[in-house]
């Protein structure tokens, strides 16, 4: 770090994985396979002590000893990363030397994990390093990676007398024990024959403490290794890739494996950290977290995160009790719309659930329903026809497919300003909104905004691109100005309310790029939240949903050709799976 179960033959092929990875990289696994012999660690292989993220992306699903000390994994900002180094050392005693070779230790234990079993004496090591303390890391992996018989060479991007400190201490312990490094200047020439022939790059050049666009060597250094076809390892955040908030800072070394070490960082969970950083390792560097009170930016849940707040059912529970979903949504030419977000929600389990649209939706319905009943809207008489719905309801998910006309318009508002309960609120129903957001604080009931970057920039006014270089302030900016739960959709979907620290959702699967993906979201937002509080129904909501999308593309070995539809069958299967983790363990 520093600066720088139901029986298993019950459950639908692919369900007894899908807790045990989200992984989304699999044409990168396969061409590290084809062209390294470098695959995922084995089945039974040790896990890192600091969390489930690893196992998740392994193929494994061990509890940690930690899972039972605390809640959630911490996400830290870049200043909170600098506070827990600066704790450590000072505070507590640590060396900064001891916390290095930690962190450079548990990065090569990890590059080792990953090689598997083709981890073949010789194989071919260059790391690349910078002036900073992430270049002080790079120089303890070189020396743990030849102590297990890798041949490994150092290419420094900044000679010995820009080095100080730890990172110049562990400089000389790698020349002192033979140790090659070669220094690059201005020519490249000797940086691109090392790269093209090594086997494996560690990349060691820039930390979380980047905050500028690089530039000159390094700038070529990194682009000419994004070329090459060894396997690319990124120690604590790939360099340029913003900590904080992800964006790309000019350019950007592409991992297949990341390690990052002590916590999280903001940056990597993100659309764009997640594409540069791969497999995502997280490393203790020897001090437990609850001796340095330097907080966190966010909270990564956990399977059991989500078990936690699924509690199961009373035997007692009926329909009734179960809760109620009104569905608006659907216009003509988007009937499909209102049937997935009510499949959403009768899957996450409301007990019952209405569709309410203009009555040539209803018609067109009427033929396709079997478990959601329907209600025709007068719209010469909307506030008459719409009033006893909204009444009976629970929860009122409203928006995919509705419509931006004013018919639309009046009805999302009447729906948003006068629902007692909470309201979910999506795709039209957040155009209806945009640039207004301040009007949702006068809202009767609790609200629940599902945004995707598009939606989010009108709701904002601003550019997509301005969302997506900072979804955290985006999320804070939108939360602020509604007093709403707010889901900003992508990989590693974030979630804000009020008071709350941000959730960050699984990174999922590419396979859900697909059409009516967030309807059966808002649904299954909707059908959790007749039980949950809207925060934690919308974070749960989006856990189970990527999970389910995980659990079709190990069923099918794909990343593409998923249907929504199926996302929401496989809802109460994730469920149980959440529900019997011991079970999932014995697969």
């Amino acid at each position: 770090m520093h600066d720088n179960p139901q029986a298993a033959e019950q459950r639908p092929p692919g369900l007894n994985v899908f807790m045990r990875t989200v992984s989304s990289r699999s044409e990168t696994d396969s061409r590290n396979v084809r062209e390294h012999g470098i695959s995922p660690a084995p089945k039974h292989a040790p896990v890192h002590e600091t969390s489930l993220t690893e196992a998740r992306r392994d193929g494994r699903f061990v509890p940690s000893r930690c899972t039972r000390l605390r809640l959630m994994q911490r996400v830290l900002s870049r200043a909170q990363v600098r506070e827990l180094d600066r704790h450590a050392i000072e505070v507590c005693g640590v060396p900064g030397l001891v916390l290095m070779e930690n962190a450079g230790r548990g990065a090569a234990d990890a590059i080792v994990r990953a090689l598997g079993d083709r981890k073949l004496p010789g194989r071919r090591v260059v790391v690349l390093c910078g002036a900073g303390n992430n270049g002080g890391d790079g120089y303890v992996v070189a020396r743990r990676l030849a102590v297990r018989g890798f041949s490994v060479e150092a290419v420094a991007l900044a000679g010995e007398e820009r080095l100080k400190g730890d990172a110049l201490a562990n400089y000389r312990a790698w020349v002192g024990i033979g140790g090659r490094v070669h220094v690059v200047g201005a020519s490249a020439e000797e940086l691109e024959r090392l790269l093209t022939a090594s086997d494996v790059i560690v990349d060691a050049l820039f930390g979380t403490g980047l905050d500028r666009e690089i530039t000159g060597m390094e700038r070529v250094a990194i682009e000419r290794a994004n070329r090459c076809s060894a396997f690319r390892v990124a120690l604590d955040v790939p360099s340029g890739i913003d900590a904080d908030g992800g964006r790309v800072l000019g350019v950007a070394f592409r991992a297949d494996l990341t390690i990052t070490f002590a916590a999280h960082k903001r940056g990597l969970l993100t659309p764009s950290g997640i594409e540069h950083a791969g497999r995502l390792v997280l490393a203790d560097i020897g001090v437990p977290e609850t001796v340095a009170p330097v907080g966190e930016s966010a909270l990564w849940p956990e399977p059991s995160d989500v078990a936690r707040v699924l509690t199961p059912r009373r035997q007692s529970t009926h329909k009734g009790s179960a809760g109620s979903v009104l569905v608006l949504a659907g216009s003509p030419g988007k009937v499909g719309a209102a049937l997935l977000v009510a499949r959403g929600a009768l899957r996450a389990g409301a007990g019952l659930v209405t569709i309410a649209a203009r009555p040539e939706v209803v018609d067109a319905l009427e033929t396709r329903v079997l478990e959601p009943m329907t209600a025709r809207l007068d719209v010469a008489r909307l506030e008459a026809s719409l009033d006893p719905l909204l009444a009976a309801a629970d929860v009122v998910a409203v928006g995919p497919g509705v419509g931006l006309d004013a018919t639309a318009r009046a009805l999302v508002e009447r729906a948003v300003f006068t629902h007692q309960g909470t309201v979910v609120a999506d795709a039209d129903a957040l155009t209806h909104f945009a640039g207004r957001l301040e009007k949702l604080r006068e809202r009767a009931g609790s609200l629940v905004l599902t945004p995707h970057p598009g939606e989010m920039a009108r709701l904002l006014e601003t550019t997509v691109q301005g969302v997506e270089t900072d979804r955290y302030g985006a999320v804070a900016r939108a939360v602020e100005a509604s007093s709403a739960v707010v889901l900003l959709k992508g990989p590693c979907t974030l979630v804000g309310a009020p008071d709350e620290l941000p959730r960050i959702g699984p990174i999922g699967t590419p396979a859900l790029a697909t059409g009516g993906a967030g309807d059966v979201l808002t649904g299954a937002i909707a059908g959790l939240a007749c039980t949950l509080t809207p925060f934690v129904a919308a974070w749960a909501g989006v856990f189970a949903h990527a999970m389910a999308a995980e659990a079709w593309s190990r069923r099918t070995g794909a990343d593409r050709g998923l249907l929504a539809h199926e996302v929401a069958d496989l809802l109460p299967h994730v469920f149980a799976e959440l529900a019997a983790p011991k079970r999932a363990l014995t697969d």
